[in-house]
């Protein structure tokens, strides 16, 4: 979770307080069923058990550096397009013929047409980005109720954010497109072309404008493969199925085992050993717990763009380098679109 503050103990329980809830009242009534009302054969041997639980520690930590894996590619991805953002603009600004006054204001309107489509560009991207998939979660309620949080793509409509940075033709062309970061690409090859013919830009710098514009192509198609295909369910599948295996057995093994303790016991210490079997609760719900919040980890990190507190905080990314490559044109402060607002410390 990208917050602010350290993701404390008692902000994991407060993420898994239905499933805790849910673990305790199961335990305890396995736990009445088979010494208050004396189902003793309610149990299976501890040993196996414990297999299935190995063989889930690996499967579920498996799960969990595949995510993992997903989320820091995904957070390489976007680092790559700052740097590449910040190199693009400041190549454009130093790449124009200045021979008079008239030129002059002729390139620094260019400057200014070509760096705003960059910043639609980027505004197109991280929408494309959070626009919803099937396999992905719906946080709509938990972003009111559970845990309120501020996701910019679902407040504002994408025409609402890009029609200031493109002409009105720009716009329209753009908005026709299934793929809109790519055709702000294009438009803006084309530009860079026809700024060269014109002889307003150097031939050489074109080259390396081009090749800019090819590795934004590339980040764009990386960032594009982790959002179009998702984790392989046949993994997330097996492992959840495995964790609620494993669940269920649990107790069933763990309370004889108790049990057995307080029959030893008795001798010694006799008022102990009367209740020594329900001391299980609280032990078999941990190990429960453990389990259980490893796999939501897994799960919570399977999609990086999706838009959940876990995820590439792409919004804020992006609007850091709108407001940089703005900086670099010498963009008065007061026209600057400003940060986004964090709520409860969640960068988005």
């Amino acid at each position: 979770m990208y917050v602010k503050r350290r993701f404390s103990f008692r902000s994991v329980i407060r993420w898994t307080r239905r499933e805790l809830i849910f673990f305790l009242i199961f335990v305890t009534a396995v736990t009445a069923l088979y010494e208050a009302l004396d189902i003793k054969w309610l149990q299976v041997p501890l040993a196996p058990v414990a297999l299935i639980g190995t063989a889930v520690a690996f499967m579920v930590g498996f799960q969990n550096n595949a995510a993992y894996d997903r989320i820091w590619e995904a957070r390489k991805i976007w680092g790559g397009i700052v740097n590449v953002s910040r190199t693009f603009v400041i190549t454009v600004r130093d790449s124009f013929y200045l021979h008079n006054k008239d030129k002059a204001t002729d390139q620094s309107k260019a400057l200014k047409t070509i760096t705003n489509r960059h910043i639609a560009w980027l505004t197109a991207l991280r929408y494309a980005m959070r626009a919803k998939k099937v396999w992905e979660t719906d946080y709509a309620t938990f972003k009111q109720k559970g845990f309120p949080y501020n996701t910019p793509e679902d407040n504002t409509p994408l025409e609402d954010e890009i029609k200031d940075y493109l002409s009105q033709e720009e716009f329209d062309y753009v908005m026709k497109q299934a793929n809109k970061p790519n055709a702000i690409i294009g438009l803006q090859s084309k530009h860079l072309r026809k700024l060269s013919d014109e002889e307003k830009l150097w031939e050489f710098s074109l080259l390396n404008l081009q090749q800019l514009l090819q590795e934004m192509t590339a980040l764009q198609g990386k960032s594009e493969r982790i959002k179009n295909f998702p984790y392989p369910k046949q993994y997330g599948s097996i492992g959840y199925h495995f964790v609620h295996i494993f669940m269920w057995l649990l107790p069933m093994a763990i309370i004889p085992a108790f049990a057995q303790i307080g029959a030893d016991l008795e001798l010694t210490h006799p008022i102990v050993s009367a209740t020594f079997v329900w001391l299980n609760i609280p032990f078999t719900v941990i190990v429960i717990w453990v389990f259980n919040t490893m796999l939501r980890i897994g799960l919570a990190g399977e999609n990086p763009f999706e838009g959940s507190p876990n995820d590439v905080p792409i919004s804020n990314i992006s609007r850091g380098i709108t407001r940089d490559v703005l900086a670099l044109i010498d963009e008065d402060p007061e026209n600057m679109p400003p940060v986004f607002e964090n709520t409860n410390d969640i960068q988005m």
